[in-house]
């Protein structure tokens, strides 16, 4: 949050001035203050969320990879049309633990250009793939991978 208050001062002022860092860093310490004070936040939640933006920042990037990769497999299935296009529909289960989880890799699944997360309950998913060959392996994903890891770690 520290960080956060100090970049806000920042690009509020617009202009990245030795007057306007010195009185941001007052200005951000006096908030963050604040903040810890009687909102609850304190150093211990700031170093932990420190301590996740490493693997979620991983996360988001193999979520971009995923998402361009599968644009070019579904820009190649459009454009070559030697065979035609097998739909299908894909269930598994998985044990995410937190709502958050769960819900993070129904969306990182839908992003993803082919496939469409189409239900979830009960920690069993049920995805829409435009072809068998994008369904192949959905439930050992690396997204399956790293959202587990960010929920071990979390717990």
């Amino acid at each position: 949050m520290y960080v956060l208050y100090f970049v806000l001062w920042v690009i509020f002022n617009a202009n990245l001035t030795l007057e306007v860092c010195l009185f941001g860093l007052v200005i951000a310490a006096v908030v963050f203050a604040f903040t810890c004070k009687f909102m609850g936040h304190s150093l211990q939640k700031e170093r932990e969320i420190y301590r996740r933006m490493g693997r979620f920042l991983r996360y988001l990037w193999v979520l971009i990879k995923e998402i361009a990769k599968a644009n070019l497999a579904v820009v190649r299935l459009i454009l070559t049309q030697k065979e035609e296009l097998r739909p299908v529909v894909v269930r598994f289960p998985s044990d995410m633990k937190t709502n958050l989880g769960k819900t993070l890799l129904a969306n990182s699944i839908t992003l993803t250009p082919g496939t469409i997360t189409v239900s979830l309950e009960d920690g069993s998913y049920e995805v829409h793939c435009l072809d068998e060959d994008l369904a192949e392996g959905m439930d050992r994903s690396e997204f399956v991978t790293l959202l587990k890891d960010l929920e071990r770690r979390d717990a």
